[in-house]
C-alpha cells in the first residue's frame, strides 16, 4: 500500500513513515474521547490517515505495541471525521496481567467503549476495517488470516468522503513507539448480510 497517502490529521511527538512501516512515538496526555460517563473530553490523539469517496473497501493493518506499559498506552485503526464523529479500535494496556482489546465508537459528541480482556502477553494485533456506505465494521485476527468481528456499527456522519488509518496515544504521563506494518487496501471483505429481509 502506498503509504504516501496517508497525511497527518494531526502529529505526533516524534514519527517514522517508510514505503512498508510507520512509528509513532506518543506524547503523554494524549487521547480519543468524548463526554460519555465521566464527561471527560479529549482530541489530541496522532492520527494519520488517507481520504476517500469509495462506499466498498476494506483497510487491513497490522500492529506491534511490545512498548506499551502504562495503563491505557494503544494504537490500532481509526476512521477520524472530526472531533464529535470517529471511531477506532485497539489494544489498551491496563496491567502485567491483562489488556483490553476493545473499539470506540463516537457520534455526534458521546463516545462508547465495548472491550475483552486479552492477556497482557499478547504484543500485536491485525485490524481489518470494513466500509459499506455508511455502515462500518472493525475485526480483529492474531495472524492476520482469520480475523474475527469486533464491532459492526453505523456512522451518522459516515456517508461520503472520509478519512480513516492508523493512530497511536498515551492518555496518562507515558509515552511508547507503536509500529505499524502490512498496510493493505482492498475489496470490502466485509459481505452483504444474506438470509433476512430485506436482502
Amino acid at each position: 500500500m502506498n503509504t504516501e497517502a496517508f497525511k497527518w490529521t494531526r502529529e505526533p511527538l516524534a514519527s517514522s513513515i517508510c514505503s512498508d512501516r510507520i512509528e509513532i512515538t506518543t506524547a503523554p496526555h494524549t487521547d480519543l474521547w468524548q463526554r460519555t460517563y465521566y464527561h471527560f473530553r479529549n482530541d489530541n490523539a496522532p492520527v494519520l490517515q488517507m481520504e476517500t469517496e469509495e462506499q466498498f473497501f476494506s483497510f487491513i493493518v497490522k500492529t506491534d505495541f511490545t512498548q506499551s506499559h502504562h495503563r491505557f498506552d494503544q494504537c490500532g485503526i481509526v476512521m477520524y471525521l472530526d472531533s464529535e464523529n470517529w471511531l477506532k479500535g485497539s489494544v489498551e494496556y491496563e496491567n502485567e496481567s491483562f489488556q483490553h482489546l476493545g473499539s470506540v465508537v463516537t457520534n455526534h459528541g458521546y463516545s462508547d467503549w465495548a472491550t475483552t480482556a486479552i492477556p497482557a502477553s499478547v504484543k500485536t494485533m491485525w485490524y481489518r476495517f470494513s466500509r459499506r456506505q455508511d455502515d462500518y465494521c472493525i475485526e480483529c485476527s492474531q495472524d492476520g488470516v482469520t480475523f474475527t468481528q469486533m464491532r459492526v456499527c453505523h456512522m451518522w456522519e459516515g456517508a461520503g468522503r472520509i478519512r480513516f488509518g492508523i493512530y497511536a496515544c498515551s492518555p496518562e504521563d507515558s509515552s511508547f513507539t507503536a509500529v505499524f506494518t502490512d498496510l493493505q487496501l482492498t475489496e470490502c471483505a466485509w459481505k452483504a448480510h444474506d438470509g433476512q429481509q430485506p436482502d
